[in-house]
């Protein structure tokens, strides 16, 4: 008896902001396949990530575990299980193209197959793994574009991280991992049920469109938040700290201007915005490999990514701040039959990680008690009795990135944002933090932190961030430790 349960197509971008979709309200992008998986399914417009970089996000996404239950806080911790291994056991062929960020790199993870694919630009760790991209540039003869050689350009200085992709265009990476994906689908006998992870490393910097790509955007008017001096001079030490970090270190080949100008912001959002375009090309090919190898029909594509990027929103670069630029990603479920409804939109509080007990439910198989986790089966089936989360939570600690204060953690509701900052390098008792009333101030401007008007929110949300901790730390990490 052949197995009807559906394949499972998990889609995850690399520091993609919510704000990337034409059909979610933003129409200065071009993502026609992506608006059709919005316009045919179902979008959660309020996730949050559990941590604001790379593998303490992902680790926590197939674990169902907070970054402080996992154990895997920074990249490069260890991070060698997941739940992947639950739908192995129960007879699903799973697969990984592309970056997922274990550590090691290609630790199986619960995966039968991997072709590894990790960051454009490894400086901190990884710098002389040779992935499957690395092996395919090294056979056709090229160079890859890279740090060292983007150092020696002009404008290195003032690009903030955005160059064109001027080898073969087959070969940027995510043009790489998405003829990889459609590769496998065609090249291996037909199998089912198929759970494929495509993790495509952008638009992760550097922000490297082919010139191609890049043409539509050249002149193309995109929406700046305005910088202001006292958003920066409001911001704890801590952050403005990172700022001049970030200005003297060129992480992933950025340097951060401390007062960019406008042209510069928007010539770094083009190149941002083209990429997305280019992942977008690519999810829609992806979609007709599958329908033309029969996997469509009985499928579940899920797209999300790991965090977002202030692309100089509030002065910064990247991640590793708690801004909703970096918190809030985008996270789309789509049939083929469009079973969870068409067009729908889900506003309450989810989180990242909720994703993982879902696929599981989705495949059949029992999420582990552990989890910190929630399903969002009962959001997408529109069941009574499922409200979202009162909270979401984030948080990350001191390294090579974050290097001006010891421990960070945000807790989010529907109204307000509390980041707190323990260790912070030039305050003395080293705690500091933010506090934002998301409800009129949804840009993030006004930090309300040490304002006594707001001394009762501040409290509350302090309770709720020291209940997450206790709720966490207690059986979820003695019965995780036990499994990893």
């Amino acid at each position: 008896m052949s197995d009807a349960r559906p394949n499972i197509i998990f889609i995850i971008t690399d520091q993609q902001r919510f704000d990337t979709i034409n059909a979610l309200g933003f129409p200065h992008m071009d993502t026609p396949n992506l608006d059709r998986l919005v316009n045919e399914g179902v979008t959660f417009t309020n996730c949050h990530i559990t941590a604001p970089s790379c593998a303490p996000s992902r680790a926590s996404l197939f674990t169902g575990q907070y970054p402080h239950t996992t154990g895997i806080m920074k990249n490069a911790d260890e991070w060698t299980r997941s739940w992947v291994e639950d739908l192995g056991a129960s007879g699903y062929q799973s697969v990984n193209v592309g970056k997922m960020h274990t550590w090691p790199f290609t630790t199986p993870c619960g995966f039968h197959q991997r072709y590894v694919v990790e960051n454009k630009d490894r400086y901190l760790e990884g710098r002389y793994f040779f992935d499957e991209w690395d092996k395919a540039l090294a056979a056709r003869g090229l160079v890859k574009q890279q740090r060292e050689l983007y150092r020696q350009r002009d404008d290195y200085a003032e690009a903030i991280g955005s160059f064109t992709w001027d080898l073969p265009s087959e070969m940027q990476s995510d043009n790489f991992v998405g003829g990889m994906a459609r590769w496998w689908t065609e090249t291996y006998p037909p199998t089912e049920p198929l759970f494929l992870q495509i993790g495509f490393p952008g638009p992760h910097p550097p922000y490297d469109p082919t010139p191609e790509a890049l043409e539509p955007y050249r002149e193309r008017e995109i929406p700046l938040d305005p910088l202001t001096d006292d958003d920066i001079k409001g911001q704890p030490k801590a952050y403005q700290g990172m700022r001049v970090h970030n200005h003297e270190v060129d992480h992933d080949s950025v340097i951060l201007p401390l007062a960019p100008t406008e042209e510069q912001r928007l010539n770094q959002r083009r190149h941002y915005s083209a990429n997305v375009s280019m992942i977008d090309e690519q999810v829609g090919q992806i979609m007709e490999s599958l329908d033309a190898q029969g996997y469509l029909e009985n499928s579940i594509i899920i797209f999300t990514s790991d965090h977002g990027d202030c692309l100089t929103d509030h002065g910064h670069s990247q991640k590793w701040t708690m801004y909703e630029q970096v918190t809030k990603v985008p996270l789309i479920v789509w049939t083929p039959d469009g079973r969870f409804g068409k067009g729908r939109r889900v506003d309450e509080l989810v989180s990242l990680f909720d994703i993982g007990p879902t696929i599981l439910e989705m495949a059949d198989c029992e999420p582990p008690a552990h989890f910190s986790a929630e399903s969002l089966l009962p959001a997408l089936t529109a069941a009574d009795d499922w409200t979202g989360r009162d909270f979401v939570f984030a948080e990350h600690p001191r390294d090579g990135n974050f290097t001006t204060a010891d421990y960070q953690v945000m807790v989010r509701s529907e109204k307000w944002k509390l980041v707190e900052i323990y260790g912070s390098d030039e305050v003395e008792g080293g705690r500091e933090g933010m506090l934002f009333d998301l409800e009129n101030d949804p840009k993030e401007l006004t930090n309300l932190y040490g304002s006594p008007a707001q001394r009762c929110v501040r409290e509350e949300l302090r309770e709720a961030l020291l209940a997450w901790r206790i709720e966490t730390g207690s059986e979820a990490s003695k019965t995780f430790a036990k499994n990893r």
